[in-house]
């Protein structure tokens, strides 16, 4: 197998990165502004790469979140990659509990698979070996998206509710199938909500006072 016959997109903040200077010597490397992920692998799959001390900023300042809402608004497999040790070092003054919160929403809320590596040399290992899966092994080729997609209307009213107290994607697309349109979620009853798989009564009248409650000007407003 040629090497160079596996291509990956690696977007120009990365250029720094020892990941890119292994996966020059390693395969077809285009640097390029990504509007969504560090890494094209292929049509189906992006990946984020976050060193341990990415992720804990990232996880703290939102910024992980939504990285990862727009990884899987357009790509089929959106990957994370944390890269390196001491994730729960007392030192980043963030309590491991909050950490694993994290992991847990990842995995299950966004359901995203996250890859463990020790270095930059095993990110890049790991990136190829993905890349060969997807453009060797399955026939696929790569292929730059320059541009998100454009969203349907299902796609907008999905995050629409999903903006809803603990409502994720999933339980947004169940609300949508059983009562039809966005207007309807909104102005369901308690009880209403409550025939929907998944939610319960707690979760019924968070969304109801979300929905109900009179909207509040900052006092930092004029």
């Amino acid at each position: 197998m040629r090497m160079d016959e596996i291509t990956i997109y690696a977007d120009t903040r990365e250029q720094s990165s020892r990941v890119v200077a292994i996966l020059k010597g390693r395969c077809t490397l285009h640097e390029k502004q990504l509007h969504v992920g560090d890494y094209l692998l292929s049509k189906r799959v992006a990946v984020e790469r976050k060193t341990v001390g990415d992720f804990i900023s990232s996880m703290v300042d939102g910024r992980l979140f939504k990285q990862l809402s727009e990884l899987k608004e357009n790509f089929v497999y959106p990957v994370l990659i944390i890269e390196g040790n001491g994730l729960y070092d007392t030192e980043r003054k963030v309590h491991p509990n909050a950490i694993r919160g994290a992991i847990a929403s990842v995995a299950i809320d966004f359901n995203v698979p996250i890859l463990w590596t020790q270095s930059p040399l095993e990110t890049a290992e790991m990136l190829i070996a993905i890349a060969k899966r997807e453009q060797l092994d399955s026939g696929k080729k790569n292929a730059i998206r320059g541009r998100k997609k454009a969203r349907s209307m299902n796609d907008r009213q999905e995050i629409l509710i999903a903006g809803l107290p603990n409502v994720n994607t999933s339980t947004a697309k169940k609300l949508l199938k059983h009562f039809g349109s966005p207007e309807k979620v909104f102005t369901a009853s308690d009880d209403d909500l409550k025939k929907v798989d998944g939610i319960g009564p707690k979760m019924a009248k968070k969304i109801r006072h979300v929905v109900k409650k009179n909207y509040e000007k900052s006092i930092l407003e004029d």
